[in-house]
């Protein structure tokens, strides 16, 4: 068939680029192994062995390195050795399984080196295509990471159209961040951070006034005497069974303070949560119990202990349940 010269020259400077970010990787990585590669039209992915995984400090020190190896216009060159000579070459990458294709015949091993072979950038094993200087690479995006398997990443990175497309939205992207932050892009850490400490005071600040709102409004429940005890019984929206423990609690703690409190919460989902005065004497309120005796009258499920309790699964009205509560 016919050869795709334009694909061949990417494959050439693509495949070269693995190379460079190998020789990156020797840079910063330990116990260093090669596990495989391929290119595709848009990415090229190089499969590295290390003693620690790669985090993202780690993928923009690769990224930085193999732009400057292409910067610093590296020559690239191969020469024939027999298996022992290429095996004994120092720091040599020869993975048998993954470069077969270096293998050209009988004991012969292809050998590429990229930069002066006194002081190599990188030397493996190897049967592809190459330029002939990594200036002819272009620019290098390094795009993702992923651990395949253990003890291994996989750097997914862009060289050619592809690099250009992905620094140029990773640029626009920054550019619209500090924009959005009224900040300069070098200053975008220091103001995410200042912008996550206020969102979580915020945050902070916000579940505070929330348990205050819950806590007043259990307050406002109408109070009944229920079996020679005062009840504190209504209904509650907008809350879920853990958000109410803990007001539910706080509402009947105080000298003039109901002995009990039951809140039923309304919506698709209706429950009760009922807490008890540990002091009660002789009301004899127990929260376990009340919750056990709504879910035999309503069905569903709970549980507690004498204080606090509740209950959820409820198949009735939450009025019904407060009506029968009050009238128990």
């Amino acid at each position: 068939g016919l050869i795709d010269d334009a694909f061949r020259t990417y494959c050439a400077r693509a495949h070269t680029a693995s190379h460079v970010l190998y020789g990156a990787a020797r840079r910063i990585a330990d116990d260093l192994g090669y596990a495989g590669f391929d290119i595709s039209e848009t990415k090229v992915r190089v499969d590295l062995t290390t003693a620690e995984p790669l985090g993202d400090g780690d993928l923009i020190e690769l990224e930085r390195l193999a732009n400057r190896a292409v910067w610093d216009s590296l020559p690239v060159s191969w020469a024939t050795h027999s298996a022992d000579e290429a095996r004994a070459i120092d720091g040599i990458a020869f993975n048998t399984k993954t470069e077969e294709g270096a293998m050209s015949g009988g004991d012969a091993v292809r050998v590429v080196t990229v930069g002066d072979e006194g002081d190599p950038w990188d030397v493996a094993a190897c049967g592809g295509t190459h330029v002939g200087n990594t200036a002819e690479i272009g620019p290098v995006a390094v795009l993702d990471r992923s651990n395949p398997g253990e003890g291994v990443t996989r750097v997914e990175f862009a060289v050619g159209p592809t690099a250009i497309d992905e620094l140029g939205a990773v640029h626009a992207a920054a550019l619209d961040a500090a924009t959005t932050l009224d900040a300069r892009v070098g200053d975008l850490p220091d103001a995410v951070s200042r912008l996550r400490d206020e969102a979580d005071r915020l945050e902070a600040d916000l579940r505070d006034a929330r348990e205050e709102l819950l806590a007043a409004r259990l307050r406002d429940l109408p109070v009944t005497e229920v079996d020679g005890a005062r009840w504190a019984i209504g209904t509650v929206a907008d809350a879920d069974p853990n958000e109410l423990r803990a007001p539910a609690t706080e509402a009947i703690a105080g000298d003039d303070a109901p002995d009990a409190l039951a809140a039923v919460g309304t919506g698709d989902a209706p429950f009760v949560v009922v807490a008890a005065d540990g002091d009660a004497g002789d009301s004899g309120v127990d929260a376990g119990d009340a919750v056990a005796a709504v879910t035999d009258e309503f069905g569903g499920g709970g549980g507690g202990g004498p204080t606090c309790a509740q209950g959820g699964g409820l198949d009735a009205d939450p009025e019904a349940v407060a009506a029968w509560l009050r009238e128990r």
